[in-house]
């Protein structure tokens, strides 16, 4: 199948792209590059889908990206007015220092590092920090400061135990010239419409698909039946509203469009592996300083 991708903008005078992000979104739909991308988040409000994998986005969230991997970063649309997003892409191809140089002895550990980001990594721990540091600082370099900078960065992922993996080890992207107009399309309404009842007949019509054509074509394209790929967002929405000791359980289920609670706390408890309640503790007991 025809794989379609984003043209990554790149200047004449720079063999890769870092681009600091001030925006009301991200501002792309769910698409697929040739290049490696590197995602330093350091303010939003939403999720990300990488292949198959869905994660409400925090400041912080550091992701590295293979080539040709489906992915979308998305600002919920209450966020876009009160918490703009602030990120650092970075975006380069495997050749951008000239064709082998990761096939060379000395950056055998990087190329390694590339091979794993096929199915993408998300970078953990005390690693996400000292890479973060690094990320925002390459966005102020130029330069050959800039070329080194970067390379520092890629054998320091490279070196580290904190990466896990995204997709899962057997998600394989299928697309052809319609499919990132229409994925980004359902994903457009789901994210508005989060609160609400969407129904299947309804998506497939915003597509022009039939019902039995659009949920073979979801799965296929997302490696999720509609359900999975709704309770996700749902539950991901929720975890952020859960750091809220104001709003109550039940308020919040309802508003991430659970019609009653006992729903809400299996799918919770079934994508989290633990309650809603035992969330919010965990999440309240992390935030809250500890004394002298």
């Amino acid at each position: 199948m025809r794989v379609v991708f984003e043209k990554v903008p790149q200047g004449a005078r720079e063999s890769f792209v870092c681009e600091e992000l001030r925006a009301a979104d991200f501002g792309t739909p769910f698409h697929v590059h040739p290049e490696y991308e590197l995602t330093l988040v350091l303010r939003a409000q939403g999720y990300r889908v990488v292949g198959d994998n869905i994660t409400e986005l925090e400041p912080g969230d550091l992701v590295l990206l293979g080539p040709y991997l489906p992915h979308v970063f998305q600002q919920n649309a209450d966020g876009r007015a009160r918490d703009p997003v602030h990120a650092i892409v970075v975006q380069f191809r495997e050749e951008f220092l000239g064709p082998g140089f990761f096939d060379r002895p000395e950056t055998e550990r990087v190329r390694k590092l590339l091979r794993r980001a096929a199915l993408g990594l998300q970078v953990q721990g005390r690693s996400r920090a000292t890479v973060a540091d690094r990320v925002q600082a390459l966005a102020t370099t130029s330069g050959l400061g800039r070329v080194i900078a970067l390379l520092e960065i890629l054998d320091e992922l490279a070196a580290t135990d904190e990466l896990a993996p995204l997709a899962s080890p057997g998600y394989v992207p299928h697309f052809d010239g319609d499919d990132e107009a229409r994925v980004s399309r359902v994903c457009q309404i789901l994210n508005e419409r989060l609160a609400e009842p969407v129904s299947r007949p309804e998506l497939a019509r915003a597509v022009h698909m039939s019902e039995g054509a659009f949920s073979r074509f979801f799965r296929t394209r997302t490696g999720k039946t509609l359900p999975a790929f709704l309770n996700e967002l749902r539950v991901g929405r929720a975890c952020r509203l859960l750091a809220d000791r104001d709003a109550s359980i039940t308020d919040i289920a309802l508003g991430c469009g659970y019609g009653n609670l006992s729903n809400f706390n299996r799918q919770f408890k079934r994508i989290k592996r633990i309650t809603p309640r035992e969330y919010r503790r965990m999440v309240t007991r992390t935030a809250t300083p500890s004394g002298p």
